[in-house]
């Protein structure tokens, strides 16, 4: 008895250990290669943000090989990207009331999916799966669209994510030779 409680206490310990120093260890290491960004947006009555991490392209093939077609993407590295609207919008046609949200995406080379879901987990993919699986519970996603793709002719070595308005207001992805926007209205 007194041995199986040992192992209880050991087993804890470990488990403590690894969620109190070794994960907040490894989540700095990660953003020192894929370091945390932000973008807002404060006009027209609109204030949105964007927190995510910035990988870079490395000379790595990114769309089809290190991000698959037709799968989910927690759209950055390291964290879920969050977006914040602090009123309510509108993504294409769809509803996005006032909230943080984790921003995911399928991409594919012609559009992507964008999907914005009102649950925003600690790390965008499983630790047991190599990060090949996503921790996004589709039951919680509040906006889905599919919006098309554009070919750069100009290499965005770093993951960018930004807000243009130089026409009609839409949250732009870049990275590669690959950029979507996703409007707001």
């Amino acid at each position: 008895m007194k041995k199986l409680k040992w192992i209880l206490i050991v087993f804890i310990g470990i488990i403590l250990l690894m969620k109190f120093v070794a994960m907040p260890y490894m989540q700095k290491q990660t953003k020192k290669h894929s370091p945390e960004q932000t973008a807002n947006y404060h006009k027209n009555n609109k204030d949105l943000k964007v927190i995510y991490s910035s990988p870079s392209k490395k000379g790595r093939i990114l769309f089809g090989e290190l991000i698959p077609y037709n799968h989910v993407w927690r759209t950055g590295a390291n964290e879920p990207t969050s977006f914040i609207t602090e009123t309510d919008i509108k993504i294409v046609d769809k509803n996005l009331p006032a909230g943080i949200y984790s921003l995911w995406t399928i991409p594919n080379k012609e559009q992507w999916n964008i999907i914005f879901n009102s649950e925003v987990p600690e790390w965008g993919v499983t630790i047991l799966s190599g990060g090949k699986e996503t921790t996004r519970n589709p039951e919680n996603d509040v906006v889905n669209i599919t919006v098309p793709t554009e070919k750069l002719t100009k290499v965005i070595e770093k993951f960018t994510i930004d807000f243009d308005d130089s026409n009609e207001l839409a949250l732009f992805l870049a990275w590669d030779t690959t950029r979507v926007n996703i409007p707001i209205n």
